[in-house]
């Protein structure tokens, strides 16, 4: 019989971190998945999503190139070549990740694994080791009496499917999820309405963000209701119309050809956690989107290592890691513009330490989103005479600024501290540092 330190149920984000960690540690970690390993983040959420996102960057660069004195024609939209594009990049990437499994020799045993004492269940073998970790994530969440057909009431999985573009499309949800295909298709050409039930867009970020995103979204023609929840969604299965109506509390009403539901992921399994990821059950951990909290693919791959380094700790003695904390994480929603934040919110800074300072930084000051031609803002936190305890950005391409972001709030660094930094010019990391430059008292590019 194999002998197994470790068996990790799902082959994900979180899995296969963990595995390869795992095996880097000299552990021999075994890992189960029905379907292909990657899993949700790299076959039907992160990694298309986000080419198909680039598509439609691309269809309004051409829409919008007279402006930059290049003259060029947007012809149309051929969908099932913006999935075949799309594809080609999950191949890649799917076929260099088995490659890496098999040079770590990580061994993967394919199909449905059930969760036996300390051991996991496939078929009639079962899978013993000292440990087990719980990888298998999450699923499209839908909400009671919605009935998804696949056709007009689609999920994301759907949506990554289609082969046409609808002409229009109602987005049942205005969180990270419903923003970023509302963005995509609209620069498809789609007729898009974002109805969510909470008061404002992407209600996980600070208010003064989600106010940037709804006036951004309306100048590119995407309609928004907020504070509108559904009451109920009838489906016209007459051949002429063909359509789905959507009813919401105030009893206004639209219609669409299709309606994508976007109201979150459930995990696809209930379980309880320490900081340390143990479950309640003795050497069983969980990881990734099975504990409560961020939904992102990079809490996944720390997860992963995380438990992968605990595990070889409490089997060698060795120092055990540092857990995982939510707010150190950063996130990025892919809509146009893009949402970046990691750290506290405002809220949530003044809750915790009382008296705060705030500057928010107008991307109109900053030479490379003007050539860019965006708008946006840098909004820094800082505890009152304190350190930096949360950055949250609105703006084309701030996602590629997060990763200083990061280092600023996760190591406790004072505006003046980053004011030190030099940015190089012209750069958007330019409106990372002026914005501290401002929290320090001497801003450059601000109207004091």
């Amino acid at each position: 019989m194999t002998q197994y330190d470790l068996v990790i149920l799902g082959a994900g984000s979180g899995g296969y971190a963990c595995a390869l960690r795992a095996a880097e540690l000299g552990l021999r970690p075994v890992l189960v998945e029905e379907d292909l390993v990657g899993g949700t983040c790299l076959h039907r959420g992160c990694i298309p999503t986000k080419a198909l996102l680039h598509a439609a960057e691309i269809a309004d660069s051409a829409r919008e190139s007279a402006r930059f004195g290049v003259h060029a024609t947007l012809d149309g939209i051929d969908l099932a070549a913006v999935r075949r594009y799309a594809e080609s990049v999950v191949g890649r990437l799917h076929k260099g990740l088995t490659g890496l499994l098999g040079s770590r020799t990580v061994e993967v045993v394919r199909g449905h694994g059930e969760l036996v004492g300390r051991g996991v269940r496939v078929g009639d073998r079962t899978l013993e080791a000292p440990y087990v970790v719980l990888a298998t994530g999450s699923a499209p969440r839908t909400l009671p009496g919605l009935e998804i057909d696949g056709r007009r009431v689609i999920t994301s999985d759907h949506a990554l499917g289609l082969t046409e573009l609808p002409d229009s499309a109602i987005v049942l949800g205005g969180g990270v999820i419903g923003v970023e295909f509302a963005s995509a298709w609209r620069s498809f050409g789609v007729d898009v309405t974002v109805v969510e039930a909470l008061p404002r867009l992407v209600p996980a970020e600070d208010p003064e963000i989600s106010t940037a995103l709804q006036r951004a979204f309306a100048r590119r023609g995407i309609t928004t209701w907020t504070g509108q929840p559904m009451t109920s969604v009838k489906v016209d299965e007459n051949a002429a119309t063909d359509a789905v109506t959507l009813t919401v509390e105030s009893g206004r009403t639209i219609t669409a050809d299709v309606l994508l539901v976007a109201v979150g992921r459930a995990p696809t399994r209930t379980v309880r956690t320490d900081e340390r990821l143990r479950t309640e059950t003795e050497g069983v951990y969980a990881i990734g989107d099975l504990v409560p909290g961020l939904q992102l693919a990079h809490r996944g791959f720390a997860h992963g290592i995380f438990v992968a380094e605990e595990i070889a700790a409490l089997h060698d003695g060795t120092r055990p890691p540092v857990p995982v904390r939510d707010e150190a994480i950063p996130r990025v929603t892919y809509s146009d513009p893009e949402i970046a934040s990691v750290g506290l919110g405002e809220e949530a800074a003044r809750q915790r330490y009382g008296e705060i300072e705030t500057l928010s930084y107008d991307l109109a000051g900053n030479g490379r989103s003007q050539i860019l031609g965006t708008r946006g803002m840098v909004r820094v936190i800082r505890r009152r005479n304190g350190p930096v305890v949360g950055i949250h950005m609105i703006g084309s391409r701030v996602g590629e600024l997060v990763g200083e972001a990061q280092l600023i709030t996760n190591w406790e660094a004072f505006p003046e501290e980053v004011a030190e930094l030099i940015h190089a010019h012209p750069t958007q990391s330019e409106a990372l540092g002026e914005a501290h430059l401002a929290l320090a008292g001497k801003p450059l590019h601000v109207h004091s």
